[in-house]
């Protein structure tokens, strides 16, 4: 069967986890949101987009036990959706018990699994319970625990910003610096500070890894045209892999101390093998402004 061009995103996962949050970023990247659409809708809901809104191609929906059919019927709803062909994923939002305690605290929101005599820590591992077989069906689980409202819209931007019609797999190449710590979207991370740092070089220091001075300096050395060869090589034998499995997005990180030379040069140079292979590659660099 013919895949469907529509993409629908299911936001779900724990309370006070970030869905809202979530939501806002998609509705910010021209995604149609719904919160909170009853499930047993959402099959008609999507057949009429199809034929009365051809325009929608991008739909996020959340959905979480506030709507209280929902566990009740998602299962088959979604594996029926599934099997007709839309480009179908979910998003679990989760965190610790401690820190959903105290962003309940902080607003003085009532949780939707407490009732008058229970405690709010019994409804969040009550919540827990109940999505545990959801969880285990997500496409992607976020951690949202060390996480600001801002990193958690930024991450979800980096990942679906660049999401087109056609592509078996949508890949991000992103610099960093380890002071700032680790992406927490990376799938793989490989760390560049071994290879010779322009920073200590004067007429150098205050640009980055864009300009071609860092970058043709970067590159002189032997180690790094290898390592770039050899990683790009390891990388173009993966991809068919990652694909073949049903993987639909792929985050590169490439690490340096700061995050505005070596890094910079390296997931540049690392998209540019990519594409040359006729990939779809977007490329972030998180903490070029940082320094």
């Amino acid at each position: 069967m013919e895949q469907r061009k529509m993409h629908v995103v299911v936001v779900t996962g724990l309370s006070g986890s970030g869905k809202s949050t979530a939501i806002k970023a998609f509705e910010d990247l021209d995604y149609f949101c719904i919160d909170n659409l009853p499930v047993p809708m959402l099959p008609e809901f999507l057949a009429l987009c199809e034929k009365d809104m051809p325009d929608i191609h991008k739909i996020a929906l959340g959905i979480d036990i506030r709507e209280r059919k929902f566990l009740k019927d998602y299962a088959k709803i979604f594996q029926d959706l599934e099997e007709s062909g839309y480009r179908f994923e979910i998003i679990f939002l989760e965190a610790a018990t401690d820190t959903l305690q105290r962003r309940y605290s902080q607003t003085r929101r009532v949780h939707p699994a407490a009732s008058s005599q229970s405690l709010l820590v019994d409804a969040i591992h009550q919540e827990r319970e109940q999505l545990r077989a959801l969880r285990s069906r997500a496409t992607r689980i976020i951690d949202t625990g060390t996480l600001s409202v801002h990193q958690l819209k930024a991450m979800i931007t980096r990942t679906y910003s660049m999401i087109g019609d056609t592509e078996l797999l949508s890949i991000q190449v992103l610099s960093f610096g380890f002071k700032y710590g680790l992406p927490f979207e990376a799938d793989m991370v490989m760390d560049v500070r071994f290879l010779p740092n322009p920073y200590f070089v004067e007429a150098l220091k205050n640009l980055d890894g864009r300009s071609e001075e860092v970058s043709s300096w970067v590159l002189r050395w032997t180690a790094t045209r290898e390592f770039v060869e050899e990683y790009g090589a390891l990388l173009l034998k993966l991809i068919p892999l990652y694909i073949r499995e049903g993987k639909r997005y792929l985050t590169v990180a490439a690490g340096c101390t700061g995050g505005k030379h070596r890094s910079v040069v390296i997931a540049e140079r690392i998209a540019g093998t990519l594409r040359d292979h006729n990939y779809f590659v977007n490329v972030f660099h998180r903490d070029l402004h940082l320094e």
